[in-house]
Formats: C-alpha cells, structure tokens, sequence
C-alpha cells in the first residue's frame, strides 16, 4: 500500500497541542511620558491629528525585474503618519500590502486609493487602518505589490517578485534601502521606532505571509486574513488542478492596471508555463510559492484569521500555516468564523477593532496589556456565538479511527469505531458531473449508492460529537483504469440553523458605522465610515461539513504522476479540510465516497472509471473532542 505524502499534516498533527506561551516582544521598549503616544485602559488614545497627518509616496529600488527591461523594478507606497512625528515622536507602522489597490480595490465597500488633486500624494485610504491608528501614534503604509498601481514591473502571482514586495519597504524604513520621493531627493524615516506589523485579507494577508517566510528583520508581527500559504494548494488539490488553465495568469491580469496588461503579456505566458496545468504536479514554480517550508524562518507574531467554510482560499491554508508555526513555537493567535471569505471587520466589527487594537499596541508599541496572557482561540461556533479555547485543534482532540462499514441492497453503510467484516467490497462509478449537492442528498436512496457514490450512515447520535482538526478518510480501492481521483465528504444529516453560504455568510446593509477621526484630501472627505453587515443564516436538512479529493496519478509524490495499475490495491489517504464541528444529539453523521466530481474541481478528469472499495482497512480518522471514548458515548461504538 502506497501512502507517502508530503503535502499534508500527518495524522499526528490532528492532535497537535502547541501552548502559546506569555511572551512580550523582543524589542518592545517601554513608553516614556511625553515622547510616545497617551495610554489608557492598556491602550494607546487618540491624541494625535489626522488632519493635520504627513502624507509621504516613496519610491524604493528592488532586487527584482520582472518584466526583463533591463531596470530593477520599483516598489512605491503611500504613508500617512502624526505629523508629530516630525518633532522626534517614534511610531511604528501597520502596513498593507495588496495588488489591489487600482484594480479590485479594498473592503466590503470597495475602495480604491486615488489622488484626486494631481499633487502626487494619496487622498483617497482604503479601509480603516489609517483613520483609526494614525491617530493613536501609528503610521499607515499601503504598499503597491510590485507590478501593479504606482510599482513597476509586472506581477507574478507568488513568486519572489510578490514575496520580497514588502520586504523591501521594511529594509528602506529600517535604514537598508534608499528610498525617494518623486523628484527623486532620498528620504530617510527617521520617525519609524523599527517595528512594522502587517496585515490584509486574501492576497493582501498572502503577501504578509510571504514577508514572514522570508525574516526580514523589523517585521515584528502579522495579521494574514483569508490569506494564502501555499499557492500550489490555493490552484490545485493533491495533484489536481481546480482552477482555470494558467490562472495564475488570469489572476496577474486583474490585478495589473489596465494600460500595462498588453506589455505584461509575457510574463503571464511564462506564468503558465511554469505552473504545468498539463500534469498539475509540484514543481519548483510552485516551490517559490510555498511559504509552509520556511516557517522556521518567522521571526514576527501571528494573528490569523480565517473562515472555516472560506472556498476561495481553502481552510487548509490556514491550517497548515498554523501547525507549521506552533513547531517553531511562533507566538500566534487565531479566530476561526463559520462565515467564508470575509473580514472580521465585516463579520465581528466592534470585537474585531478592540482586539487588533491591543494586538498591535502589544506587540508594535511594547504595551503590555495581557492580550498574550489570554486564550489563544476564537471560534465562532453557531452565527454570533463565539468560544474561546488555549489552542487549535482545541486541546483534548485526539485522531479516532472510525471504520467505514459495507451496505446491503444498495442501502448506506454503516460507521462504527469496530472494525466490520474485512472481505467485503463495493464498486461504483467514477462520475465527473456530480455535484457535490447531488452528492449529500438522499443518503438512504438505493439506486444512487452504488452508481456514483458510496454512503455510510451513523445511528442518530445519543451525545454530540465535537471534532477539531483534519479528518482524514483512509481507503484502500483498486481501479479498473489506469486513472481516476478519489473524494471523501463528511456530512451532518439533521436539520439545524447553519451558516449560509449565501454571500459567504454575510449580508451588507444600506445602514454606516464610523471608526477613527475624518478629514479632507485633495477635496474628498475621507470620514472613515462603512457599510455595517449581517449574518445570513439558513435551516437546511443537511450540511457538507468538510471535503477532500485526490489525483490517482499523485499517490506516491506530487513531483511525478504515475498511473495507476488496473486491479491493483493502493491505499488512498485523502485529507479533508480542516474542522471544528459539532454534530448534535439526534443527528446523523454521513461519510460520502466518490472519484471525480464538479463543484470542487472546475477540471474534473473524465475517466469513467469504475472503483473498488476494500473495507479491511477503509474508514475516517476524526479529530474528536474527547477522543474514542467521546465517540462511543455518541453512539459510534
């Protein structure tokens, strides 16, 4: 049985306990009276103008060209700062760095920086970093990615142009780099106390990542929402490719400014030609987009974010990150929401600002306000109702073997922590046009069970059954073709009040809120307010808790596909997305198996081919809460 992997957690890992120690910042220095910001409360108050702010653009050289024109691309960024740091006040910087800034533009509100005076200086700040922090004695840097808006170059959505994009603003705030202004006269910041903390969501947090990956020194601590932390994982899953033929192209597109598209043309060829949509395997293209190997390298904090039923950027993304920085004993915070792709500004305002509030002044002001002394965990468990927790997976969660039991007549089969009858088997047909929809519904129905998918059934639960981690669906199959894919779904039968997946989970009102000080640029008030938003919630008879697919081809190494032997017996581990559940009393847990299916791979494979499932050995490891004896109290014994 072939089961070497090397892009997923280990089963051991499901179980990973990694306490988050106390810990003040290495170069936290204490605040002086009358030199530094006003603390109250264990926070830093707004007593400085923003009116009256510096507005700087700067321009530093990088090490990069990436669009071969024989000039070393340049990255530009717009800062805005208490204009008493011109009489020796020493702040730090919350910086974003985003692609976005001309294109897609930021927030649920979509903004996009603008100056709207011709004088060279932004006027128009995205988001509310700026409005809030300025104020309480921070800077504000909006980085352009090299490639897009005011930068030059082109991008090349996560390779080393993206990954050293911030790097290179911290080397010029740190005194490595020269930076100028638009007449080209150099200019130093001599006002930076030497701490920046990143932050962003999507690709924003992806480059915050990237920094971290890369040690810059000077970055102290980042704050990566719904980001990215291997982009082979982001285009592909497990050897499959789910997204567009060269969408690492299309993706550097969007964000190029429209006037540079055509002259960035070549670069995107060369784009998809580097990510080989042909096999889907790993390659050193996909190697430079990988931050997970170079955790060990992170010198800042972490403070993720992110949504459980995020299908833009999976949830594995968060979840590797997160166990790959607890073995480097990274200081790290999470919140886990049950909403998708969306910001904690949108979907936990008030909570949200407070918390990044005391996050950034512990750890880029040196306040020590007991923010690291508190549980290291959010999770959002029904909409709006929130836990805390020590750590994630949730301590107590162990892996439990839970053995896939053969149906009769066509019917479910069953789940047990017993292993059944082990010379038993069952077939069913690969079937690329699937939903998965189609796939969790009518679970008991005959005709469909051994056509296209295998389900299995637990007994109503006398107990609820609580997992936190990656689950893992175990099969051993052989196939009668020489390629195929291999998918595990976990369901909740039971109806319940769930989180939408409409709108990611959120609803926007008509309806503002205000947060930080306004003022006038360039003749456009920049008052800092934002649509407020809602949860959507749903009543639904059943719920995909988590998924999971895997190319054939890929069983033995993501470098090199290798096709499959027909008869042949292969032990299949598909890792499913990470988790944090709870299935209640009463309700069913459903285990579907299938090959090929729409609705998580955009490029299903047309095989057709037909699987042989072996049940001495086919079953779920689930992180349970409580572990095998939580399982049986529930019912699964």
């Amino acid at each position: 049985m072939r089961t070497t992997r090397r892009w997923w957690v280990p089963a051991v890992a499901v179980a990973v306990i990694a306490a988050v120690l106390p810990v003040t910042p290495a170069t936290a220095q204490p605040v002086t009276a009358g030199t530094g910001p006003v603390v109250a409360d264990g926070v830093t108050q707004p007593v400085f103008g923003y009116a009256d702010a510096i507005r700087e653009r700067i321009f530093v050289t990088s090490d990069v060209d990436t669009d071969a024109d024989g000039a070393l691309d340049v990255v530009a960024m717009d800062i805005i700062r208490p204009r008493a740091s011109e009489q020796g006040l020493r702040v730090p910087v919350v910086m974003d760095a985003s692609p976005y800034f001309s294109t897609v533009c930021r927030g649920n509100d979509s903004e996009c920086k603008a100056d709207l005076d011709g004088d060279g200086l932004n006027d128009r700040w995205p988001l509310f970093y700026d409005n809030y922090f300025v104020p309480r004695g921070y800077a504000v840097i909006l980085l352009d990615m090299i490639g897009t808006n005011n930068s030059t170059g082109c991008p090349v959505t996560g390779g080393r142009a993206d990954n050293i994009s911030a790097p290179t603003g911290i080397d010029w705030l740190n005194g490595r780099r020269k930076g100028v202004d638009a007449e080209g006269n150099e200019v130093v910041a001599d006002w930076h106390n030497g701490r920046t903390g990143m932050i962003g969501k999507s690709y924003d947090g992806t480059l915050a990542n990237a920094a971290a990956a890369t040690g810059v020194d000077g970055l102290t601590t980042i704050v990566p929402i719904s980001a990215i932390s291997n982009w082979y994982d982001y285009s592909r899953s497990n050897g499959l490719v789910t997204r567009a033929n060269n969408y690492s192209g299309s993706l550097a597109n969007n964000v190029t400014n429209p006037d540079r598209r055509q002259y960035c043309a070549p670069v995107r060829t060369q784009l998809g030609q580097g990510g080989d949509d042909a096999t889907g395997d790993y390659n050193d293209f996909w190697a430079e987009r990988d931050y997970l190997p170079h955790a060990g390298q992170v010198k800042a904090s972490v403070f993720v974010v992110h949504g459980i039923n995020d299908d833009n950027v999976r949830a594995d993304h968060f979840s590797k990150w997160w166990y790959a920085l607890a073995e480097q004993n990274v200081p790290r915070k999470l919140w886990l929401t049950g909403t998708g792709h969306i910001d904690p500004f949108d979907f936990r305002r008030a909570e949200w600002v407070r918390t990044l509030h005391r996050w950034f002044d512990f750890w880029l002001h040196g306040i020590d306000n007991g923010i690291m002394r508190e549980p290291a965990v959010d999770v959002e468990r029904l909409p709006d109702v929130w836990e805390t927790h020590a750590d994630w997976p949730i301590p107590g969660s162990r892996p439990t073997q839970v053995f896939l039991r053969p149906g009769t007549d066509g019917g479910p089969g069953g789940l047990s922590v017993k292993s059944g009858p082990g010379n038993r088997s069952a077939t069913f047909r690969d079937t690329p046009t699937m939903s998965q929809a189609t796939a969790i519904r009518h679970p008991s129905d005959s005709s469909a069970n051994t056509e296209n998918r295998l389900v299995f059934l637990s007994a109503p639960l006398t107990a609820p059954l609580h997992i936190s981690g990656t689950p893992i669906v175990r099969i051993k199959a052989s196939v009668d073709g020489t390629d195929t894919s291999f998918a595990g779904l976990l369901v909740d039968y039971g109806t319940r009040e769930r989180f939408s997946t409409s709108g990611d989970g959120i609803q926007t009102r008509s309806t503002e809120d205000c947060w930080g000080e306004a003022a006038t640029f360039g003749g456009y008030a920049e008052e800092g307010c934002y649509r407020q938003t809602v949860k959507t919630v749903a009543s639904n008879p059943q719920e995909l808790v988590t998924k999971g697919v895997v190319d054939g081809l890929n069983l033995d190494s993501l470098y090199v596909s290798t096709p499959l032997v027909p008869g042949a017996k292969y032990g299949v581990d598909v890792p499913l997305m990470p988790e944090d559940y709870v299935f209640e009393t009463g309700h069913q847990i459903g285990v579907v198996l299938l090959g090929s299916y729409s609705g998580y791979s955009s490029r299903a494979k047309q095989t057709r081919a037909q699987i042989t499932v072996h049940f001495d050995s086919t079953r779920i490891t689930l992180p349970v809460v409580g572990g095998r004896q939580a399982a049986v109290a529930a019912g699964l014994g």
